[in-house]
């Protein structure tokens, strides 16, 4: 059995605000992951609050960032934090499912896909990546602007959306953010 989360947009944005203020202070980690909890999510069922679509960077951990436990988060992660069918089916699934009103999506300064699509022509699969950022950046050379224009492309993949858009009578909120790796801050709505 799941259960959703009943708050909006605004109180999920606002929570993620306050637990990123938390991680910054922390020296361990503050998200509930007890027992209890685990226990919890497993007989009702799991009840996050905002979706987060990141990078898969080891470097950027959403529960950490946003000082949330297990079950607070509906954590999409790919490389680059690209968008395709199969994040967007994700994302589809935590609105109508489990009825999540935020959508954030979380870049990084220093991403390596991000410079792989800027300094790099890669082969294999790693170029379904480069070739998506490429689109979003286009010949920006700078590794900030670059990293927003990619969160910024995502987002406006999400928007677009047929079955997101359909969302938006239901209050789906989707805003871009960006994580910066030396000092853990998360910049929202950039």
């Amino acid at each position: 059995m799941t259960y959703n989360y009943t708050g909006n947009a605004q109180d999920a944005l606002d929570r993620l605000k306050l637990g990123n203020k938390k991680y910054l202070l922390a020296e361990r980690g503050l998200g509930d992951i007890s027992l209890e909890r685990r226990q919890q999510t497993c007989d009702i069922g799991q009840k996050p609050y905002a979706v987060i679509v990141t990078c898969s960077d080891s470097r950027v951990i959403p529960e950490s960032i946003f000082s949330a436990g297990i079950g607070d988060l509906f954590v999409i992660r790919v490389a680059g934090n690209v968008m395709d069918d199969h994040q967007l089916g994700s994302i589809e699934y935590a609105a109508e499912h489990l009825g999540i009103r935020l959508v954030v999506v979380l870049g990084h300064d220093h991403c390596g896909a991000v410079d792989a699509a800027i300094n790099h022509d890669p082969d294999g699969y790693i170029k379904f990546i480069t070739d998506e950022i490429k689109l979003a950046i286009g010949d920006e050379q700078d590794d900030y602007k670059a990293c927003c224009l990619n969160v910024k492309r995502s987002v406006e993949v999400i928007e677009s959306s047929l079955e997101i858009r359909q969302e938006e009578e239901h209050g789906l909120k989707v805003i871009g953010a960006l994580y910066r790796l030396a000092d853990g801050r998360v910049e929202f709505e950039i």
